[in-house]
């Protein structure tokens, strides 16, 4: 086949680029859509935390980190389908029962990952829309920790004590509210990996791992953790709480 000319050469190259490309969009999005889990959108703009959490931050934790544990829990359980019809939390809490340690480690960290950051972009919410603890999680806290001042203090001090990357909770635990802390991906709904002590339902979840603040505030944990508690979104936590009847 014969090119004329320099033009018709560049038409030819992008031509036939442009063609491989839509050969291989059916099998892209064929993909994606046989995928069991996607990225969830965020509830609000990347920008919508600031100054407390910057942008930049924010799109990278949402797009490069949560994404990936999305891919390579999805992978995982490609090599393993009968437990891809499980729901997550299932899969999560009964963990000891995968019998092959590297799946098993993979969907632990993976799933986890998953689980926790969705669960983390909920907790959130602009400064102005983060309101107040519902009345009777508000009487539980005062009952667990002497006041919400008490609270912030037990949380901030959970927070600087996880060693390395993990994450700090709020749970219940049957008319009992703790603060507990978890390596890695771990969450409390994970049995037979979070000890029984720090089992239970999670309300609010705390991510302390670096990518969660390093860009705006380095080692600067504590500033951190302080700057976060004026974004929890309390609406969706108090949803959370279930009051002693």
């Amino acid at each position: 086949m014969l090119i004329p000319s320099s033009i018709d050469r560049r038409q030819f190259v992008k031509t036939t680029t442009l063609a491989a490309s839509a050969a291989l969009l059916p099998q892209a999005a064929h993909a994606e859509a046989s995928a069991v889990y996607q990225l969830p959108a965020l509830p609000y703009g990347f920008d919508a935390l600031e100054p407390h959490i910057d942008a930049l931050t924010m799109q990278i934790h949402h797009d490069k980190h949560h994404a990936a544990y999305i891919v390579n829990l999805n992978a995982a359980l490609a090599k393993a389908p009968e437990l891809a019809s499980k729901p997550l939390d299932q899969l999560l809490a009964t963990l000891p029962a995968i019998p092959d340690e590297a799946q098993q480690t993979a969907i632990r960290n993976n799933g986890g990952g998953h689980w926790n950051h969705d669960f983390f972009w909920k907790t959130l919410a602009p400064a102005e829309k983060s309101g107040k603890p519902s009345a009777a999680l508000a009487s539980a806290i005062d009952a667990q920790f002497g006041s919400m001042d008490g609270f912030k203090k037990a949380l901030g001090e959970a927070a600087v004590k996880r060693f390395g990357s993990g994450w700090v909770w709020l749970i219940q635990q049957g008319d009992t509210l703790k603060i507990v802390s978890t390596a890695n991906q771990d969450h409390p709904g994970m049995k037979g990996i979070v000890p029984d002590a720090d089992l239970g339902t999670p309300l609010l979840g705390l991510d302390v791992w670096e990518h969660a603040y390093y860009l705006h505030y380095q080692n600067r944990r504590p500033d951190y953790v302080s700057a976060w508690l004026n974004i929890v979104n309390w609406e969706t936590v108090s949803g959370r709480f279930v009051p002693k009847i």
